[in-house]
């Protein structure tokens, strides 16, 4: 019998890589604790990241597409929502996923500390700034801290118009205007949705085109459309200083240029939360970006210590860490976990419109000097994009020539981030099941955006045949 504060496993962190973590363990029939930091479960994913972000972005869609609408647009000619209201809807989803995922612990007899948890041995850790401290001794650990955006020194984040990707889910003002510093995925979702609200937007990349792991062909569409939105990119500028007003923020930029406007956001970059944790007391090192090495397993340097999610780098997706956490907990159980995270992994971009991809990019193919070939599916040409006025998008699949094997599938667009599931799971079928043809082939719901697929195969066809 363990004493009443040592567990099989203690689990530090309560969002998708904790839970998935603390779900498994719980299952299998080990004494399990988590702790984390925030007085409500669910981590950054449901706080200030995931949840709260596409929560927004789903009523800004919604106000969007009523105004689009030459039956309503009428009604909102003098109608005004605010950023602060749109926010409010956001956080009655925070709450609902709270509530939710509290009672998965509760229901499977975890016992959740709420606190800071710091190492103090290598079996045990300290938990303070909660209601209760306490010391908690583990046989195991899965550190699922997640990462916090990155805080350059020099800027003042304490200024209410300066902000991250956590305090810009707190401001309590429509901004006019905006400069976004750094255009990977989040800052192109933000540009996409302020602008979205009318919001004068900057959009400062310090590359030479948006979203490089992307496919270009996609690349290419979301730089269009913002453009086409009012949102000026500026391409290869690095940050040189911020100067925060009482009504206005001025960016210096290495190339001279000074922009002025409301708020800025600085998006560029994130940091695993490994500070306090204690590590020096177990003998573990954080890397140059505060994440901790793993192997394969996702133990650490210190066998009975696991790391997964954000904090151990790629692919930093919350579907992943939640799986990361099983095979971690799985391992820590029985020594092994023949399961690992599936070889193709969908990203979701959560722009307006939003853009999805699994599988290989052109570029990549190329580079390979595989022969491939494209069968395209514009949404314009769909009954069901025309039903419901989202005509702007595109499917792309990408296929052998000879053997008709699907190499990646591309889409952009209205639903762009449900569609690729359909192309994911006939891709994962393997060789000779995972072929152009199935699409070709099946039939689809009409009128469906799944129809995509069809038309897309076709299309494809056409151009080997």
């Amino acid at each position: 019998m363990k004493a009443e504060n040592h567990f099989d496993i203690v689990v530090i962190g309560s969002g998708p890589g904790g839970e998935g973590a603390a779900m498994t363990a719980a299952k299998a029939g080990k004494r399990v604790a988590v702790v984390d930091r925030l007085d409500e479960i669910g981590g950054g994913c449901v706080h200030w990241g995931t949840i709260p972000s596409k929560s927004l972005r789903h009523v800004i869609q919604q106000i969007a597409d009523l105004k689009a609408n030459p039956l309503l647009s009428a009604a909102w000619e003098t109608a005004e929502v605010g950023y602060p209201a749109m926010l409010a809807r956001a956080v009655s989803v925070v709450r609902a996923q709270t509530s939710l995922r509290r009672s998965y612990y509760d229901r499977n007899g975890v016992r959740v500390f709420d606190g800071h948890a710091r190492f103090v041995g290598s079996h045990e850790v300290e938990v303070t700034g909660g209601p209760t401290p306490a010391r908690i001794r583990g046989d195991a650990f899965v550190v699922a801290v997640g990462s916090s955006p990155y805080r350059p020194p020099g800027i003042d984040f304490s200024h209410p118009r300066i902000c991250d990707a956590n305090t810009v889910l707190q401001l309590d003002r429509t901004p006019r205007s905006m400069t976004i510093y750094g255009a990977g995925v989040i800052g192109c979702e933000y540009a996409s949705i302020f602008r979205a609200i009318g919001c004068k937007l900057n959009l400062v990349n310090t590359r030479d085109k948006l979203l490089a792991f992307i496919d270009g062909e996609m690349i290419d569409a979301i730089s269009y459309h913002l453009r086409d939105q009012g949102c000026l990119i500026r391409h290869n500028e690095t940050l040189a200083s911020v100067e925060g007003h009482d009504d206005h923020v001025v960016v210096h930029l290495e190339s001279g240029k000074q922009l002025k406007t409301d708020v800025f956001l600085f998006a560029n970059g994130r940091s695993g939360n490994t500070d306090g944790l204690g590590l020096d007391a177990v003998g573990l090192k954080a890397n140059g970006r505060k994440q901790l090495d793993v192997d394969a397993n996702y133990r650490t340097e210190v066998a009975h210590i696991y790391a997964v999610g954000d904090v151990c780098g790629a692919p930093g997706l919350a579907s992943a860490s939640y799986d990361q956490g099983r095979f971690a907990a799985q391992h820590a159980i029985a020594g092994e976990c023949e399961s690992r995270l599936v070889e193709h992994i969908p990203t979701g971009i959560y722009t307006l419109p939003e853009i999805s991809s699994v599988g290989a990019t052109e570029e990549e193919l190329t580079a390979a000097c595989t022969p491939y070939e494209v069968g395209h599916a514009l949404f314009r040409h769909l009954a069901r994009a025309q039903i419901v006025g989202v005509t702007v998008g595109m499917l792309k699949i990408l296929f052998h020539r000879e053997t008709l094997e699907i190499l990646g599938i591309h889409c952009f667009g209205y639903q762009a981030s449900e569609i690729i599931h359909i192309g994911q799971a006939i891709l994962a079928q393997g060789p000779g099941a995972n072929t152009l043809e199935y699409f070709a082939n099946t039939t689809f719901n009409y009128p469906t955006m799944a129809e995509a697929y069809r038309v897309a195969a076709l299309n494809g066809l056409n151009r080997v045949r």
